[in-house]
């Protein structure tokens, strides 16, 4: 009972603690240091800049841009990315042919491509949907393909000792064994997705919380581009918390969630 109540706490403690302990900490060095806040603002100035980032009609309008570029872009990656990676885990000639092709994909600068979206698709929302999509692909795919190739074959065979179908055997053994796989993928996937929304934004954007944070870098002021940095990474908690309480609504019977709940009970 002790060690339960200790885990359930534990979070509460020692997630503030570790906060309070970064912003006394650098705002310690700032003061100690007389570290120029044009360079470098302390915390007090920071909260102040943000308090009025959010008080601010552009900022709401800018973040719902952001938002809804992100989330469309990881629908679109987590749709396309689970079909590919379930085509490609059950045609493994298939994979073996487009590998290379999906290698150069994900190796070669994201940025780069930014320049060709533009002229495909223009400065609008569409070219930052897109950067978002391509950037939560792989890990989907990669995720959702290991998951078909790890399927235990027992388990198929039980399936064909049964007479089930190919379309009852994907959705009775492979889909449930793919779940925690794809949900794993996601909550990679909706992390880069945020990043591939502000980038796009940040060069070559003009709305969204990527574009006023350009803005507040050509003003040198420090200050509103460390505020906006802090808006920018909580949006980007809160949707990757999202993405994890679906896994929790989910796959309640997986490891990952299960053996959690019991290590805090």
């Amino acid at each position: 009972m002790r060690r339960s109540s200790a885990m359930r706490l534990l979070p509460w403690i020692v997630t503030p603690a570790l906060i309070i302990l970064v912003i006394v900490v650098w705002g310690a060095w700032v003061s100690l240091f007389h570290v120029n806040p044009f360079i470098f603002p302390g915390p007090l100035e920071v909260w102040d800049k943000l308090l009025g980032v959010l008080v601010a009609e552009k900022t709401w309008a800018a973040t719902g841009t952001t938002v809804m570029e992100t989330v469309v872009g990881f629908v679109i990656a987590t749709a396309i990315g689970a079909l590919i990676g379930i085509v490609l885990g059950k045609l493994p000639w298939l994979e073996v042919s487009v590998r290379p092709l999906v290698i150069i994909t994900q190796v070669a600068p994201k940025v780069a491509f930014i320049p060709l979206f533009i002229i495909w698709f223009g400065f609008g929302i569409t070219s930052k949907i897109v950067l978002a999509a391509l950037l939560a692909f792989f890990p989907v795919m990669l995720n959702v393909l290991l998951a078909i190739r790890s399927v235990d074959q027992g388990h198929r065979e039980v399936m064909q000792s049964l007479n089930a179908s190919k379309w009852q055997t994907f959705g009775q053994v492979e889909f449930r064994s793919l779940l925690p796989y794809l949900f794993a993928g996601m909550e990679v996937g909706i992390t880069l997705a945020t990043i591939g929304a502000i980038v796009g934004e940040y060069l070559a954007g003009n709305s969204g919380l990527g574009n006023l944070l350009v803005g507040a870098m050509n003003d040198l002021d420090a200050g509103k581009t460390f505020a906006l940095i802090l808006w920018l990474s909580l949006i980007g908690l809160v949707l990757y918390l999202i993405v994890n309480e679906l896994k929790r609504f989910f796959i309640p019977w997986h490891e990952s969630v299960y053996g959690l709940k019991n290590s805090q009970s």
